[in-house]
């Protein structure tokens, strides 16, 4: 495989949905948070691994909207492993020269977990690698109704006619802004639904599925991928 792996194209826009991680800890006989624990190691070794395949944006589905729902001990420990994240961030990635962005409703998390997710921001915005988007407390229909608000707020304040709304306008209003949508959606534990990420943009993404659980997620799964992808016909309607 690894003489391939130059000639496989790299999409420029990889989506990851890292599911299975209660599943992993579940076969294991260990409470559902210990397998967040050892999926955030996994977090880290993919991207710095994606970011030297040539990838140039990685948008990873971390903690949706609908998370919260899970028991408290589970979210709670989610949100340890966020913050020791942030505090790691802070160096991790300096290295591998990527930068780092957070999609989703920041205005939930307490003001210092806030305060680390700008200063990740700010200590990453210079770097010229590749862009990570993070997308925590994050929902495709929750940014969609965003967008939708903050176009009418602009009719209302007579910046714009209902007939400046365009589909590039319309991406202008999303959290991933003005970036090119993700060529590719990568799914592990086996399900086969977007789980409410990326709906707008993924209108022709590519998806694929792995029975992998995310802690067990290496590079050669994600190589797999990547050689189904160019085995992939894109039309984006056309014939």
């Amino acid at each position: 495989m690894g003489g391939n792996k130059t000639e496989l194209y790299v999409p420029n826009h990889v989506g990851i949905i890292m599911d299975g991680n209660g599943r992993w800890a579940k076969k294991r006989g260990l409470p559902r948070y210990v397998g967040h624990t050892y999926g955030a190691q996994t977090f880290k070794n993919i991207t710095r691994y994606i970011s030297k395949r040539g990838v140039g944006i990685l948008t990873l589905y971390a903690f949706s909207t609908e998370n919260w729902k899970r028991p408290p001990e589970e979210v709670n420990a989610i949100m340890k492993i966020f913050r020791q994240y942030l505090v790691d961030s802070l160096t991790d990635f300096r290295d591998d020269d990527i930068k780092v962005v957070f999609i989703g409703d920041r205005s939930v998390f307490d003001p210092k977990m806030i305060d680390l997710i700008n200063e990740t921001e700010e200590v990453a915005k210079n770097r010229k690698g590749m862009l990570l988007n993070i997308a925590m407390n994050y929902g495709g229909r929750d940014e969609i109704v965003r967008a939708v608000k903050l176009i009418c707020n602009d009719v209302r304040d007579g910046k714009i006619t209902p007939d400046d709304i365009t589909d590039n306008f319309i991406k202008s209003k999303l959290y991933t802004g003005s970036e090119p949508d993700p060529d590719l959606i990568i799914r592990t534990g086996g399900e086969h639904r977007l789980s409410n990420f990326l709906l707008y943009q993924s209108a022709y993404s590519e998806f694929y599925s792995t029975e992998t659980l995310w802690p067990d997620f290496k590079a050669e799964d994600f190589d797999k991928a990547i050689e189904e992808f160019n085995r992939r016909s894109r039309r984006f309607g056309g014939v």
